[in-house]
């Protein structure tokens, strides 16, 4: 159910064997995201739950999910970027029910970030289902 960009970073993740190869590919893609205007970075749309400074900014339309996000932390940034390519384009009713979890397990997350990262993410993969349901 994971978008195509997604499945590509997966593909990846299966030649890095190393996890700072990985770690590096994680901050590159961050770094390869346009980031967010500052006039989007208000309290509306900063997760709450993350250590860093976190930014989601829906655009579901035509019943496709769309979004755009930015942090102030390299690392951080690199997770909006995985998750934006699991979610971005999908449809909105099918957000919901994709398993961030599962997905995100695939490329090993799940073991190598810390505590408050991982919470982080959980509360990212919230505001976006969030989100979704909201404009489905």
């Amino acid at each position: 159910m994971a978008q195509p960009a997604f499945e590509e970073i997966a593909e990846t993740f299966e030649f890095l064997d190393d996890w700072e190869d990985r770690y590096r590919h994680v901050i590159e893609l961050g770094k390869a995201m346009d980031p967010l205007e500052d006039a989007l970075k208000v309290p509306a749309t900063k997760v709450l739950g993350c250590a860093s400074q976190v930014w989601l900014v829906p655009a579901p339309e035509g019943g496709t999910y769309h979004f755009r996000g930015d942090s102030d932390a390299m690392i951080v940034r690199g997770l909006i970027a995985v998750l934006h390519a699991l979610y971005d384009g999908a449809p909105v009713a099918e957000v919901p029910k994709i398993d961030a979890g599962g997905e995100l397990a695939r490329l090993g997350l799940n073991d190598h970030l810390s505590a408050q990262r991982s919470n982080g993410l959980r509360a990212m993969v919230e505001r976006i289902r969030e989100t979704a349901m909201a404009a489905a």
